[in-house]
């Protein structure tokens, strides 16, 4: 997968995106990282990207030209593959597991990352997609882009140590996940749940699925109205909710 960033601050990029588990896919050349300053594609002498709106208000817009130009760059570096261009942009549509996994499906990405007031509305024109982190306003869009590269990547065949991670993950299969433990098995007398040691495989997936559902209705019950219960999820939901009454 390629990966382009238009960003008016490149550095930004340099450290996270070399670290952890993006690093490794790059080393691995399974993601190819391009990071540009659409700074340096200004026709102005100063390389000013923004301008006073038309109509007045408050603020500085980005110009559609530097950005423009950028992404013909791009195109022309890349002329082969099929982009999905995201502008990163308060309005657009919320960011969730979903969309990470179909970005995963693509082979190239460009995150238009913006700052200022805004854009000029003909920097839409140029894209396909509009998506914002969430329900708030940051001071521009590097670290909305850094979340959903992240997202995204991990989901990618191979990047990830053990590529049932990514799918028993939290948010992938509907659930939270489960909790989980690890050595030792006691720990200032607080003890891994016995299920968990005994081998019998069927009995811990049972248990790790009533945990999941345990949780999510305790903490994100709003999940488990976007997905369809099977027979097995809906008695272990009802014996869960008869434990808490009890």
């Amino acid at each position: 997968m390629r990966i382009d960033v238009l960003t008016l601050f490149p550095r930004m990029f340099e450290g996270p995106m070399g670290e952890s588990i993006i690093g490794k896919a790059q080393e691995r050349g399974l993601v190819d990282l391009h990071i540009s300053n659409f700074r340096d594609f200004s026709d102005n002498k100063h390389q000013n990207v923004d301008d006073y709106p038309y109509g007045g208000g408050a603020g500085m817009l980005l110009k559609v030209q530097p950005v423009y130009d950028n992404l013909q760059k791009i195109e022309e570096a890349s002329p082969t593959t099929n982009k999905r261009l995201i502008l990163l942009d308060p309005a657009g549509k919320p960011f969730d597991q979903k969309m990470a996994e179909e970005f995963s499906e693509e082979e190239h990405l460009v995150f238009i990352c913006g700052h200022y007031e805004g854009y000029d509305e003909r920097i839409r024109s140029l894209v396909t997609d509009e998506v914002s982190l969430g329900d708030y306003v940051l001071t521009g869009g590097e670290l909305g882009a850094m979340v959903m590269i992240d997202a995204t990547v991990r989901l990618l065949p191979d990047v990830l140590g053990n590529n049932a991670s990514a799918q028993t993950d939290s948010h992938s299969t509907g659930l939270l996940e489960h909790p989980q433990y690890t050595r030792p098995a006691v720990f200032n007398e607080m003890e891994v749940p016995a299920v968990l040691m005994n081998g019998n495989h069927q009995l811990i997936a049972q248990w790790q699925l009533k945990e999941s559902l345990r949780r999510t209705y305790l903490r994100r019950p709003d999940m488990l109205e976007k997905i369809s219960l099977t027979p097995e999820m809906k008695q272990l939901l009802n014996e869960i909710k008869r434990e808490i009454s009890s």
